[in-house]
């Protein structure tokens, strides 16, 4: 069976209330659970963190235990060198994930620290984002 983790960072707790015109009306937790209903045969597991460190800690758990990785780094995305270091430390895959299309919002925004040590992104369609993630460590596996 395959093991995704999916790991999102600070602020995404707060998702179905938080800016619902950027980033919906769902919390993740209700999407999540028609995640796994979508896609039956894969192992998902979800983590949540406000903290960079603690965010690290999961990453390093994940070694071993999962073939892929969802990362939606919210905020950290463009401030953690730390981060991006631990990506590319754990040798597992990761894709990165973002609601919103980052790249029309503000100019900060744009600067992705974890990008280059991930096998790719996926930014600006929503929770979809996630399907998307899922459905591209299937067809590796397939």
């Amino acid at each position: 069976m395959l093991h995704i983790a999916i790991i999102n960072g600070p602020n995404l707790n707060l998702l179905g209330t938080r800016e619902p015109h950027i980033y919906g009306n769902q919390s993740f937790e209700q999407y999540f659970s028609a995640l796994k209903a979508r896609f039956p045969g894969i192992d998902l597991q979800y983590y949540q963190s406000n903290i960079e460190g603690e965010l690290i800690n999961l990453l390093h758990v994940c070694m071993g235990k999962v073939q892929g990785i969802i990362l939606n780094a919210g905020a950290y995305t463009h401030t953690s060198i730390a981060l991006a270091d631990a990506v590319a430390a754990i040798g597992i895959p990761v894709v990165e994930v973002h609601i919103s299309n980052v790249l029309s919002r503000e100019e900060f925004r744009k600067t992705s620290f974890i990008a280059s040590k991930c096998v790719g992104s996926i930014s600006g369609l929503g929770m979809e984002g996630y399907a998307l993630a899922v459905q591209y460590f299937a067809g590796k596996t397939a």
